[in-house]
């Protein structure tokens, strides 16, 4: 089957001494992996290797076979050209984090438009923003809706939020239950714009704790998310 659609690159992995393995979410048939024989031999394959850097979004055209795990790329394109993602530290690092969690909660092998616009949209606004700060929490919050675990908000002004139940409490029910700060940024995450960043105003601690929270909360819906590798990177660089 031939295919022709967008993608965004989740990760890369060098195999043998001149091979690539390359990760992509597209928009038609979601996750599909690669292998590009060579890339890494010549000058030219280099070039060709640098349209694979982390969540670039790309236009790809493959063929496609049942039953095999790793297709076949017959031509690429950048789709969109980043100005700040991939050359400011602080974007670089969301970057590197954000890829690393997309990898393991992108798992279907189908379309799923909505999430690819969500992730699409997203990107696009991080490497317009120069309030890059909180973009991750907000982003790993809204991409709960998405994934079929988004807290129920509808007693939002409950003082508790239960990360296993997903739900709102008037007390704490469990070793799970939380409340203050915690609380405060995880309903102000789930209904802030991207736009309004500005106003989400976090210490370095808060914002580690909060991080926490919400991988802890991945975790507990999605029995296969681990804490990413580069979270350890990733804190030092908001420390």
């Amino acid at each position: 089957m031939f295919l022709s659609t967008q993608a965004i690159v989740l990760s890369k992995i060098k195999y043998r001494d001149n091979d690539l393995i390359v990760s992509c979410y597209t928009k038609e048939v979601g996750l599909i992996s690669f292998l590009l024989r060579g890339v890494l031999k010549s000058k030219k394959g280099h070039t060709k290797a640098a349209y694979f850097q982390l969540l670039s979004q790309i236009q790809i055209d493959a063929d496609i076979k049942q039953n095999r795990t790793l297709q076949t790329l017959k031509d690429v394109k950048i789709n969109v050209l980043y100005r700040t993602l991939h050359t400011e530290v602080l974007k670089s690092s969301i970057v590197m984090f954000l890829a690393d969690v997309l990898a393991m909660v992108l798992k279907e092998e189908e379309a799923n438009t909505e999430l690819f616009e969500y992730i699409e949209n997203s990107l696009n606004i991080l490497d317009e923003t120069t309030e890059s700060s909180n973009f991750h929490l907000v982003f790993l919050a809204q991409l709960t809706k998405y994934l079929g675990f988004s807290p129920d908000t509808s007693n939002s002004h409950f003082n508790y939020f239960n990360l296993s139940s997903g739900q709102f409490e008037t007390q704490s029910k469990s070793i799970y239950s939380i409340t203050g700060d915690n609380l405060k940024f995880l309903k102000l995450s789930l209904g802030i714009l991207f736009d309004d960043l500005s106003e989400m105003k976090m210490s370095s601690k808060q914002r580690q704790s909060f991080l926490e929270m919400l991988l802890l909360y991945y975790e507990l819906h999605l029995g296969h998310f681990k804490k990413p590798r580069s979270l350890a990177v990733f804190s030092q660089v908001f420390s």
